[in-house]
């Protein structure tokens, strides 16, 4: 799936258009104030992904927190178990490939298209609620092994890709061409943890192949982008 960020506020979002169209066709030409807590979760969102991709934990919890206590001030379980899911789907990106706990605790209370998400990331997705997945995601979710990597080139968001070859390691069916196309998006974003997350794996590959001089070049790389 293409996992934008401001999918966390795709409600709100929509409510404030109405309201404005609403408004306008009163003859107001002024638009309604945003909320506070919208523009507060959302720029703390924002802060703690880019914090945890660049291996900033300490940064990334506080700002995880702030997040948390402006959706929890709607009273909206629905809102924080889909910023749950956006913390995981971080983890993924950079195969920490580990239980969506938060969003579990929140998953009766989560939409059917979060919840179908949150399968999709634990890897186990069925046919049956594909359809829930953004488009970009069903996509690599079915093509063939030697079309990951340009499905995965298509997708507009960095971290969609980086989301989707995760699943696919999750899965066992990550092929090198998309390997190297995480490795390459984690690169061009300067997201530390997830290169150093991918280039490990390309070093075991090479290394289980016995191509020793493209692990000790891909350990270079390492080496370079190691805190």
């Amino acid at each position: 799936m293409t996992f934008c960020r401001s999918r966390l506020f795709t409600l709100a979002s929509a409510v404030s258009l109405l309201l404005s169209a609403f408004l306008l066709l009163q003859g107001c030409t002024s638009p309604p104030a945003v909320p506070d807590w919208q523009l507060s979760a959302k720029s703390a969102s924002d802060r703690f992904v880019t914090a945890y991709l660049n291996g900033n934990t300490r940064v990334e919890a506080l700002e995880f927190d702030k997040a948390r206590q402006a959706l929890s001030s709607t009273g909206r379980p629905d809102a924080l178990a889909r910023l749950e899911l956006l913390r995981c789907a971080t983890r993924v990106a950079s195969l920490v490939l580990e239980p969506c706990v938060g969003f579990e605790l929140l998953r009766a209370d989560a939409t059917a298209a979060d919840q179908a998400y949150a399968d999709y990331l634990a890897g186990r997705a069925t046919g049956q609620h594909a359809s829930l997945l953004p488009t970009a995601q069903q996509r690599l979710a079915s093509v063939a092994p030697t079309a990951q990597a340009s499905v995965m080139q298509a997708m507009d968001e960095p971290l969609s890709r980086l989301v989707g070859a995760g699943v696919l390691m999750r899965t066992g069916q990550a092929s090198p061409a998309a390997l190297t196309q995480a490795v390459e998006t984690a690169s061009a974003q300067g997201w530390r943890r997830p290169l150093l997350a991918w280039l490990g794996v390309q070093v075991l590959r090479a290394e289980q192949a016995g191509d020793l001089d493209e692990a000790k070049r891909l350990r270079r790389r390492m080496d370079v982008a190691a805190p």
